[in-house]
């Protein structure tokens, strides 16, 4: 991988921390744009991608657990109630998914299951865009 190659798969996961935070962020279109120009490099974008995303939803996660403690909506507790740490497998869905980290974290839900969901689910997202651009 040349040096265009290594700076625009950093510039993946730079946009890919950034997008599961309260920031806003694209890595749908870098990971597509990345994926463009440099197809052969799928293994390492997914990567790149997944654990970029899903460490900026555990930095959600811990800043939930620093939150002062206020009541959440009731339907985001029963949410998690019912589902557990295995509802963070939606942390991936735009809007909604960027503050499921945070009620995890608030609730005091156990961290390694959590992040084991988050990384289930960020996968499957990009697995989906990568395979999806096999096809173009």
């Amino acid at each position: 991988m040349g040096d265009a190659a290594a700076w625009s798969l950093a510039g993946v996961a730079a946009s890919a921390f950034l997008s599961a935070t309260v920031l806003p962020g694209n890595s749908e279109v870098a990971l597509t744009a990345f994926l463009y120009k440099w197809p052969d490099w799928l293994a390492p974008a997914l990567a790149a991608a997944t654990v970029a995303n899903s460490a900026g939803s555990a930095t959600s996660l811990c800043l939930g657990r620093l939150a002062p403690r206020k009541e959440l909506p009731p339907r985001v507790v029963r949410g998690f109630d019912r589902f557990g740490p295995a509802a963070l497998v939606a942390a991936w869905v735009p809007f909604v998914g960027d503050a499921l980290p945070l009620a995890a974290g608030w609730l005091r839900l156990p961290v390694l299951p959590c992040l084991a969901w988050i990384c289930v689910g960020k996968f499957l997202r990009y697995a989906a865009i990568g395979l999806a651009m096999r096809f173009v």
